[in-house]
């Protein structure tokens, strides 16, 4: 894969999504999860979609259940949740792996134009590098999603500029992409 726009993905309806169709936008990619200490990040997504989706932000939500097993349901059953709960209007995305060997192409290519930088400072932060070192002895060295909700920014040319692990503080996402829109 040379860029983003050459990648697509599957949607919870089965068809493909090519991230061409996302040219010259703002674009957000989120592994997500139903059943997670994160899911609240739902809220602030949505928020920032509502303001912002005018202005050329386009959100991908990728459910995935590598973390714990923190999103059990069908692509109906996820989605069902996400509006009910958070009043989700951003596309939502086919149940897929973002780890390992049946990683979707999408964030194979996330990953390797962004690795992992750390969790950042605070009590959360904490936590999660307690929790990935009983997990993966050299998480700090490899650029593998950590957690659910980690963030990915692409700006209006196609560059991955920005990845936000879910300890990062939502205002600081945000303040990421206003500056691209």
């Amino acid at each position: 894969m040379s860029n983003f726009y050459d990648l697509s993905v599957t949607n919870a309806q089965g068809e493909e999504v090519s991230m061409k169709d996302f040219e010259g936008k703002v674009v957000l990619v989120v592994n997500t999860a139903t059943g997670c200490g994160f899911t609240p990040h739902y809220k602030p997504l949505e928020e920032m979609y509502e303001a912002l989706h005018d202005k050329g932000l386009e959100i991908i939500d990728v459910p995935c259940n590598q973390f714990a097993g923190q999103t059990p349901g069908t692509d109906e059953e996820i989605h069902e949740f996400c509006t009910l709960k958070y009043n989700t209007q951003f596309p939502q995305m086919k149940k897929s792996d973002v780890n390992g060997d049946n990683a979707i192409e999408l964030f194979r290519y996330l990953k390797s134009q962004k690795g992992f930088e750390g969790f950042g400072k605070g009590p959360k932060a904490l936590a999660m590098s307690a929790l990935l070192k009983k997990m993966d002895k050299d998480y700090k060295n490899n650029p593998e999603i950590k957690w659910n909700f980690t963030k990915f920014v692409v700006d209006r040319q196609g560059n991955v500029v920005a990845r936000f692990e879910p300890t990062a503080d939502m205002k600081k996402v945000r303040e990421c992409v206003e500056s691209l829109i």
